[in-house]
């Protein structure tokens, strides 16, 4: 028998926060002045949806330790100032969030510094305020179950119970690995084939999401 979903898990980033664009577009740019050409697709593939701990080991074995120390101090600034230039809720999130009745958290591969700032600079900071989640407070980032597994446990949640909505193949890998039901929102920079798989939901608008929580 499924059991009732009882727990909402959301990823921040391009979930919650507008923010892969930004990223990606950084991450294009890093590469070109380092010495790693990559093109948006290729970034997507890679790193969206990781920890910078795997982004970090991905670029240290194609340019070595000292260019990936150098690659994530530029990105961490330049992802900042992008996200102070404007930085939006991702189109439909407040009227979803609105509609929600079930409880909710946020469980991200970015570290909660990150989250403090995107959150904070949308303004969702408070609403999720003591239910956010860092893939730095697990031993493997996604697409290992940890980060979900670890925020079930820390809101007293069967696993079984939660649904996470991701925005990534490595985040949907994660919460199906965690035996949880998935939904890929394939609004933003994702192909909606890179996130289907089995117990996955696919859906493109945001506000469609409280609607497919309730008919679980």
């Amino acid at each position: 028998m499924i059991k009732p979903i009882e727990l909402v898990i959301f990823d921040c980033d391009g979930v919650l926060v507008d923010s892969e664009r930004i990223a990606a577009r950084v991450q294009v740019a890093l590469g070109a002045e380092l010495g790693w050409p990559l093109t948006e697709e290729e970034v997507i593939e890679r790193f969206i949806g990781r920890s910078s701990l795997s982004i970090g080991e991905q670029i240290a074995a194609r340019l070595g330790e000292e260019t990936a120390a150098l690659w994530e101090k530029r990105f961490v600034r330049l992802h900042r100032e992008a996200v102070d230039a404007g930085l939006t809720p991702v189109e439909g999130l407040p009227e979803a969030l609105d509609a929600l009745t079930l409880p909710t958290c946020v469980a991200s591969s970015g570290s909660h510094e990150k989250m403090r700032h995107t959150l904070g600079r949308t303004g969702l900071y408070d609403h999720f305020a003591g239910r956010i989640y860092s893939a730095t407070e697990v031993a493997r980032g996604k697409p290992a179950p940890d980060l979900f597994l670890y925020a079930a446990q820390r809101m007293g949640v069967d696993p079984a119970a939660c649904a996470v909505v991701e925005d990534s193949r490595p985040g949907v890998e994660a919460a199906r690995a965690a035996g949880m039901r998935a939904f890929g929102y394939a609004g933003g920079l994702t192909p909606s084939e890179r996130l289907e798989g089995p117990g996955t939901i696919v859906f493109h608008d945001m506000r469609e999401l409280p609607g497919l929580l309730s008919g679980q």
